[in-house]
Protein backbone atom coordinates (compact mmCIF):
# COMPACT_ATOMS: atom_id res chain seq x y z
CA UNK A 1 0.00 0.00 0.00
CA UNK A 2 2.79 2.43 0.92
CA UNK A 3 4.55 1.84 -2.37
CA UNK A 4 1.46 2.75 -4.40
CA UNK A 5 0.87 5.86 -2.26
CA UNK A 6 4.54 6.84 -2.72
CA UNK A 7 4.25 6.32 -6.48
CA UNK A 8 1.14 8.54 -6.66
CA UNK A 9 2.78 11.32 -4.64
CA UNK A 10 5.92 11.11 -6.80
CA UNK A 11 3.89 11.41 -10.02
CA UNK A 12 2.03 14.46 -8.67
CA UNK A 13 5.25 16.15 -7.53
CA UNK A 14 6.99 15.40 -10.82
CA UNK A 15 4.02 16.80 -12.81
CA UNK A 16 4.13 20.01 -10.78
CA UNK A 17 7.85 20.39 -11.51
CA UNK A 18 7.33 19.84 -15.24
CA UNK A 19 4.60 22.50 -15.34
CA UNK A 20 6.74 24.94 -13.37
CA UNK A 21 9.80 24.47 -15.58
CA UNK A 22 7.84 24.81 -18.79
CA UNK A 23 5.42 27.62 -17.87
CA UNK A 24 7.73 30.48 -18.79
CA UNK A 25 9.25 29.05 -21.95
CA UNK A 26 6.47 27.75 -24.20
CA UNK A 27 6.87 30.50 -26.78
CA UNK A 28 10.54 29.82 -27.56
CA UNK A 29 11.41 26.59 -29.39
CA UNK A 30 8.70 24.10 -28.44
CA UNK A 31 6.98 24.89 -31.77
CA UNK A 32 10.09 23.99 -33.81
CA UNK A 33 10.13 20.19 -34.32
CA UNK A 34 13.64 18.73 -34.34
CA UNK A 35 15.32 22.01 -33.26
CA UNK A 36 17.36 20.55 -30.41
CA UNK A 37 20.84 19.01 -30.07
CA UNK A 38 21.03 15.65 -31.83
CA UNK A 39 23.20 13.04 -30.13
CA UNK A 40 23.87 9.31 -30.42
CA UNK A 41 23.82 8.54 -26.69
CA UNK A 42 23.36 10.36 -23.37
CA UNK A 43 25.71 9.32 -20.55
CA UNK A 44 24.59 10.53 -17.12
CA UNK A 45 26.50 9.88 -13.88
CA UNK A 46 24.50 11.09 -10.88
CA UNK A 47 24.09 11.28 -7.11
CA UNK A 48 21.03 9.62 -5.59
CA UNK A 49 18.57 9.99 -2.74
CA UNK A 50 16.22 7.03 -2.18
CA UNK A 51 12.83 7.24 -0.51
CA UNK A 52 11.95 4.53 2.03
CA UNK A 53 10.32 2.33 -0.60
CA UNK A 54 12.35 -0.87 -0.07
CA UNK A 55 13.82 -0.29 3.38
CA UNK A 56 12.74 1.38 6.63
CA UNK A 57 14.63 4.61 6.02
CA UNK A 58 16.14 6.84 3.37
CA UNK A 59 19.26 6.02 1.40
CA UNK A 60 22.03 7.82 -0.45
CA UNK A 61 24.20 6.60 -3.29
CA UNK A 62 25.56 6.91 -6.80
CA UNK A 63 24.50 5.68 -10.19
CA UNK A 64 24.29 6.28 -13.89
CA UNK A 65 22.01 6.21 -16.90
CA UNK A 66 22.57 5.49 -20.57
CA UNK A 67 19.82 6.86 -22.81
CA UNK A 68 19.71 6.02 -26.51
CA UNK A 69 17.49 8.15 -28.78
CA UNK A 70 14.86 6.25 -30.73
CA UNK A 71 13.66 9.29 -32.66
CA UNK A 72 14.46 13.01 -32.59
CA UNK A 73 10.86 13.72 -33.60
CA UNK A 74 8.65 12.31 -30.87
CA UNK A 75 5.04 11.24 -30.52
CA UNK A 76 3.72 14.75 -31.31
CA UNK A 77 5.19 15.75 -34.70
CA UNK A 78 4.10 19.41 -34.44
CA UNK A 79 6.26 20.21 -31.39
CA UNK A 80 9.91 19.89 -30.41
CA UNK A 81 10.07 16.51 -28.67
CA UNK A 82 12.09 13.30 -28.82
CA UNK A 83 11.96 9.76 -27.44
CA UNK A 84 14.78 7.64 -25.99
CA UNK A 85 15.19 4.34 -24.15
CA UNK A 86 17.00 4.63 -20.82
CA UNK A 87 18.92 1.93 -18.93
CA UNK A 88 20.52 2.46 -15.54
CA UNK A 89 22.47 1.06 -12.62
CA UNK A 90 22.09 2.69 -9.19
CA UNK A 91 23.57 1.86 -5.78
CA UNK A 92 21.91 3.03 -2.56
CA UNK A 93 23.14 2.59 1.01
CA UNK A 94 20.66 2.65 3.89
CA UNK A 95 21.94 3.18 7.42
CA UNK A 96 18.74 3.04 9.46
CA UNK A 97 17.64 0.01 11.48
CA UNK A 98 15.10 -2.21 9.80
CA UNK A 99 13.79 -4.38 12.65
CA UNK A 100 13.29 -4.04 16.43
CA UNK A 101 12.78 -7.04 18.68
CA UNK A 102 12.96 -7.42 22.45
CA UNK A 103 14.32 -3.94 22.97
CA UNK A 104 17.11 -4.39 20.42
CA UNK A 105 17.67 -3.06 16.92
CA UNK A 106 18.55 -5.48 14.16
CA UNK A 107 19.30 -5.10 10.49
CA UNK A 108 21.00 -1.73 10.82
CA UNK A 109 22.09 -1.06 7.29
CA UNK A 110 21.55 -2.41 3.79
CA UNK A 111 22.81 -1.92 0.25
CA UNK A 112 20.47 -1.98 -2.72
CA UNK A 113 21.25 -2.14 -6.43
CA UNK A 114 18.59 -0.90 -8.82
CA UNK A 115 18.34 -1.51 -12.56
CA UNK A 116 15.82 0.92 -14.12
CA UNK A 117 14.44 0.56 -17.65
CA UNK A 118 12.43 3.53 -18.92
CA UNK A 119 11.00 5.30 -21.92
CA UNK A 120 12.27 8.90 -21.86
CA UNK A 121 10.00 11.45 -23.52
CA UNK A 122 11.77 14.81 -23.92
CA UNK A 123 10.27 18.26 -24.53
CA UNK A 124 12.52 21.16 -25.60
CA UNK A 125 11.39 24.65 -24.63
CA UNK A 126 14.46 26.77 -25.28
CA UNK A 127 18.12 26.48 -26.18
CA UNK A 128 18.98 25.79 -22.53
CA UNK A 129 15.89 24.14 -21.00
CA UNK A 130 14.21 20.80 -21.60
CA UNK A 131 12.00 18.56 -19.49
CA UNK A 132 11.23 14.85 -19.65
CA UNK A 133 8.97 12.12 -18.33
CA UNK A 134 10.22 8.57 -17.71
CA UNK A 135 7.65 5.80 -17.16
CA UNK A 136 9.06 2.31 -16.77
CA UNK A 137 10.06 -0.30 -14.22
CA UNK A 138 13.10 -1.30 -12.20
CA UNK A 139 14.59 -4.51 -10.86
CA UNK A 140 16.30 -4.27 -7.48
CA UNK A 141 18.50 -6.47 -5.35
CA UNK A 142 19.19 -5.71 -1.69
CA UNK A 143 21.51 -7.23 0.89
CA UNK A 144 21.08 -6.53 4.59
CA UNK A 145 24.08 -5.75 6.76
CA UNK A 146 25.92 -8.59 8.47
CA UNK A 147 24.71 -7.41 11.89
CA UNK A 148 21.11 -8.20 10.99
CA UNK A 149 21.10 -11.08 13.47
CA UNK A 150 23.63 -9.68 15.92
CA UNK A 151 22.98 -10.03 19.63
CA UNK A 152 20.41 -12.81 19.46
CA UNK A 153 17.89 -11.34 17.05
CA UNK A 154 14.27 -12.23 16.37
CA UNK A 155 13.14 -15.84 15.88
CA UNK A 156 14.13 -17.33 12.54
CA UNK A 157 16.61 -14.53 11.97
CA UNK A 158 18.84 -14.94 8.93
CA UNK A 159 21.11 -12.76 6.81
CA UNK A 160 18.58 -12.04 4.09
CA UNK A 161 18.79 -10.68 0.60
CA UNK A 162 15.84 -9.63 -1.51
CA UNK A 163 15.31 -9.37 -5.26
CA UNK A 164 12.18 -8.04 -6.91
CA UNK A 165 10.77 -5.60 -9.47
CA UNK A 166 8.36 -2.67 -9.33
CA UNK A 167 6.88 0.04 -11.53
CA UNK A 168 8.73 3.35 -11.70
CA UNK A 169 8.10 6.91 -12.79
CA UNK A 170 10.42 9.89 -12.97
CA UNK A 171 10.18 13.40 -14.34
CA UNK A 172 12.84 16.04 -14.53
CA UNK A 173 14.64 18.72 -16.42
CA UNK A 174 17.95 19.62 -18.00
CA UNK A 175 19.86 22.84 -18.22
CA UNK A 176 22.12 22.71 -21.29
CA UNK A 177 25.46 24.42 -20.71
CA UNK A 178 26.40 23.47 -24.26
CA UNK A 179 24.95 21.12 -26.87
CA UNK A 180 27.08 18.35 -25.35
CA UNK A 181 26.85 18.98 -21.57
CA UNK A 182 23.82 19.49 -19.31
CA UNK A 183 22.89 19.54 -15.64
CA UNK A 184 20.13 16.95 -15.13
CA UNK A 185 17.68 16.53 -12.23
CA UNK A 186 14.91 13.95 -11.87
CA UNK A 187 12.38 13.25 -9.14
CA UNK A 188 10.02 10.33 -8.86
CA UNK A 189 9.56 6.85 -7.52
CA UNK A 190 11.76 5.39 -6.12
CA UNK A 191 14.60 7.97 -6.23
CA UNK A 192 15.71 11.57 -6.70
CA UNK A 193 18.87 12.19 -8.70
CA UNK A 194 21.14 15.06 -9.66
CA UNK A 195 23.84 14.58 -12.28
CA UNK A 196 25.59 15.69 -15.43
CA UNK A 197 24.55 14.55 -18.90
CA UNK A 198 27.24 14.06 -21.52
CA UNK A 199 26.00 13.85 -25.13
CA UNK A 200 28.86 12.95 -27.48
Amino acid sequence: MFRHRGLTLSVLAATAILLTLSSGARAQTIASPGAHPHYAVELEPHMLFGWDAQYAGDGFGLGGRVSIPVTHRGFVPSINNSVAIGLGLDWLHYGDCYYYYGGGAYGCGADFFQFPVVMQWNFYFSRHWSVFAEPGFYVYHGAFAANYCGGGGPPGCVYPTTTSADVAFWAGGRYQFTDKVALTMRIGYPTFSLGVSLMP
